[in-house]
């Protein structure tokens, strides 16, 4: 739903679904999702309950770090589906996006086939360690400069991937999961 997914969604070929609804306060300053107000996800689910029901296949993968992942495709809009429909829910893991997924188990109701996988990457190991090799050494020669690694605090990625610095927790998002009151310099150093 945010609109900084679209380009990633369409790069692979798929329709991004976008629905006239303010989103502006979705996601945080480093682009993740945030999570909204009751009212919200009640009018994205009546919106989205009718392009659900005009699909054949639909992948979700709605997740807010560190909650529960918001319920976008209620039972209902699932039984609005043509049998043969298949939902892919990638955040199955965090609870799902679908009211009917259950984590690891293929759902069938009234024809709709639900997947709830929780390990993607598994189902591709050699791929996904490829992947991952690739990004660690990206973000490695990211910190390096002149031969040496440099925390560079104002550094958007730096910053936002620092979680410890001088034997303080600083990430913002895990000191609340700690529940740590804000640090007054989180991501931030003299």
């Amino acid at each position: 739903m945010r609109p900084a997914v679209k380009e990633q969604v369409e790069s692979l070929g798929a329709r991004f679904v976008e629905l006239p609804i303010e989103t502006s306060g979705a996601e945080d300053k480093g682009g993740y999702a945030k999570a909204q107000d009751e009212a919200f996800y009640q009018k994205q689910r009546a919106l989205l309950a009718q392009t659900v029901a005009a699909s054949d296949v639909v992948i979700t993968t709605a997740s807010v770090p560190g909650k529960k992942a918001p319920v976008l495709i209620p039972a209902d809009a699932v039984a609005g589906m043509a049998p043969g429909s298949v939902i892919i829910d990638l955040a199955a893991e965090r609870g799902g996006n679908c009211e009917l997924t259950k984590p690891d188990e293929i759902v069938i109701t009234r024809g709709v086939t639900i997947l709830g996988p929780t390990n993607l990457p598994a189902t591709v190991p050699y791929h996904a360690s490829q992947m991952y090799a690739k990004n660690i050494t990206t973000f490695l020669l990211h910190l390096v400069k002149d031969g040496a690694i440099q925390f560079n605090l104002d550094d958007e990625i730096t910053r936002e991937t620092l979680v410890t610095h001088k034997g303080e927790v600083v990430h913002p998002r895990v000191r609340e999961l700690m529940e740590l009151a804000p640090a007054a310099s989180a991501g931030r150093a003299s």
